[in-house]
């Protein structure tokens, strides 16, 4: 079904993707270590990238590995119109059955146009459209005919069915579509409800039964349609955003998209932007920071169970006498044996030496080693969320930092220090940097969780770059909050104010470079790195030389 006059379309270029002529921005960031240098970033102007409004004309540093292109909702309407315009010119059918067929093949037009020619028969029932030998009764004159559904007879016309002459009433007709539009898109494809009639819905008959109010239902689903089922655009995931979001190499893995109402977001599993930390890891990560089994986990690493009424207790200071609450059962927290047989020989109130031997002998129970494992998950857990959310709540704060400085600041720095908006860039640079960098820390908390634990050697210097990408950012980070605050107040000598803009400028070259270098290593895997089977192989072999040598 196609909208009254509004044809649906698809961007094929020449099939799903940008045709030649569209301008996607290649970005000219150089990464150290990094050949590719990708950037790609198109919006809808070159004023309108990065995070949004907030970032207006602030390129991005930290590489994406893939081109994108954003579609605003006129702009995926214009698309639609387009594929229609091409299939109908082709194939000589109408706009509702062009569209129809896109849908079905993914608005893949050279699809459409190859499976056509090759088996036009095929398609069409496949399609439902009706085969050209079978035309439909186009009469107006009226004749009495028994409804397919409520089985009561009625007048009908050619225009009670779809072409395949099973003809309904009004009345189940109008509830019929409304039903099937309150299911959703599947109303798109739609057949007739006779049994075992394959014939579609026709757009016009849809809308001459249905409500106002379905019929705008209808219509915003075949206006989505060229998003929803084209698997090479994504909506964005942005609150009240209708963007649409075009990948150049979908299917590739973790790709971050800025969507220019200010979203951030991979493409492939529509989560915040998380590279370099792959889709999976971050669906894991997700999901065990919401997992009723970290609770689980505390309950195992914090409390102890009652020996009498099994509830679990929790000590948080104070001896190692307890008392239950609940049944006044009296033990020792360490052993969990009965307080009555505790005393200074076992250690008085804050220790148990009973305890000690057990744990040194062979009597250290399961249990025990259960919870001291579940208490050292957790923590090292703990470890790694705690500076993941903080990074990401760092991250939430530069990025409503650059907004102020873009709608509010930038001009009063401008006006104090005699310098045009438009030779602040630097300042902004900065900040979108930061922001950035900052969601690129965030995730290697999440790498390093599911990472090279089983690895020492890829572990430790994992963690020293890591360090030192925080060291790298904080320098950047202080030189923004600090020393660009005093700009703020009176007017400085114009060629200090162009020492800070070399100073600043230079910060965010470095940051920049040196982020596009942790990415690219982490995405693949430390490569320039030795394993531990490797040392241990080149030590073996070191040896080995050096004993051949000295028999020689």
């Amino acid at each position: 079904m196609s909208d009254d006059g509004d044809e649906e379309a698809s961007d094929a270029s020449e099939d799903y993707y940008m045709s030649d002529d569209e301008d996607v921005s290649q970005g000219d960031s150089d990464a150290v270590g990094n050949d590719a240098g990708e950037a790609g970033v198109d919006a809808e102007d070159d004023d309108d990238d990065g995070y949004g409004n907030a970032m207006s004309g602030v390129e991005f540093h930290v590489v994406p590995r893939a081109l994108f292109q954003c579609f605003s909702a006129a702009e995926v309407v214009a698309k639609q119109t387009e594929a229609v315009a091409r299939v109908v010119a082709v194939l000589q059918i109408t706009t509702d059955d062009a569209a129809q067929l896109l849908r079905a093949f993914k608005w893949n037009v050279n699809t459409v146009h190859d499976e056509w020619f090759s088996n036009e028969e095929g398609v069409r029932a496949a399609v439902g459209l009706l085969p050209v030998d079978v035309m439909a009764d186009a009469s107006e004159s009226e004749h009495a005919v028994t409804c397919g559904v409520c089985f009561d007879d009625f007048s009908a016309s050619g225009t009670n069915h779809v072409g395949c002459h099973h003809s309904f009433c009004g009345d189940c007709w109008k509830g019929y579509l409304e039903n099937a539009v309150s299911e959703g898109p599947s109303v798109l494809h739609l057949r007739c409800p006779a049994d075992k009639c394959s014939a579609r819905v026709t757009d016009a008959l849809a809308r001459r039964f249905m409500s106002p109010e379905a019929a705008e239902k209808l219509s915003m689903f075949q206006r989505r349609s060229w998003v929803d089922d084209n698997p090479a655009v994504k909506w964005c995931t942005g609150v009240g955003c209708e963007n649409g979001v075009l990948c150049e190499r979908a299917g590739e893995g973790a790709v971050d998209v800025h969507c220019p109402c200010g979203t951030s977001f991979c493409w492939s599993c529509q989560e915040d932007a998380h590279r370099p930390v792959d889709c999976e890891t971050v669906r894991k990560w997700l999901v065990k920071n919401s997992a009723e089994s970290e609770n689980m986990n505390w309950i195992l690493a914090n409390t102890k169970p009652c020996p009498e009424c099994k509830r679990p207790i929790e000590k948080n200071m104070g001896c190692m006498h307890m008392t239950c609450s609940q049944c006044k059962y009296q033990f020792c927290w360490m052993c969990q044996g009965k307080w009555s047989d505790h005393g200074e020989r076992t250690g008085g109130y804050y220790a148990c030496n009973r305890y000690d031997t057990v744990k040194e002998g062979a009597g250290f129970s399961e249990e025990e080693k259960r919870r001291a494992l579940a208490k050292h998950s957790l923590e090292r857990y703990t470890h790694y969320y705690e500076r993941w959310a903080a990074h990401g709540s760092s991250q939430v704060k530069a990025v409503e930092d650059l907004r102020e400085m873009t709608e509010s600041k930038l001009q009063k720095l401008g006006d104090l220090q005699n310098t045009p908006v438009s030779q602040l860039k630097f300042v902004t640079e900065a900040m979108a940097q930061i922001a950035e960098c900052r969601r690129v820390l965030k995730w290697t908390y999440g790498f390093g969780f599911y990472n090279l634990e089983d690895d020492s050697v890829k572990k430790r210097f994992f963690e020293f770059i890591q360090a030192d990408a925080e060291v790298t950012l904080e320098r950047l980070t202080e030189t923004v909050e600090t020393e660009l605050a005093e700009y703020f107040h009176d007017e400085i000598d114009s060629a200090k104010f162009g020492d800070f803009r070399g100073k600043l400028a230079g910060l965010t070259a470095v940051t920049c470079k040196y982020f596009n270098t942790l990415v690219k290593e982490l995405e693949e895997g430390l490569p320039g790195v030795g394993n531990d089977e490797d040392i241990e192989a080149e030590d073996g072999a070191a040896a080995q030389q050096v004993v051949t040598g000295a028999s020689g």
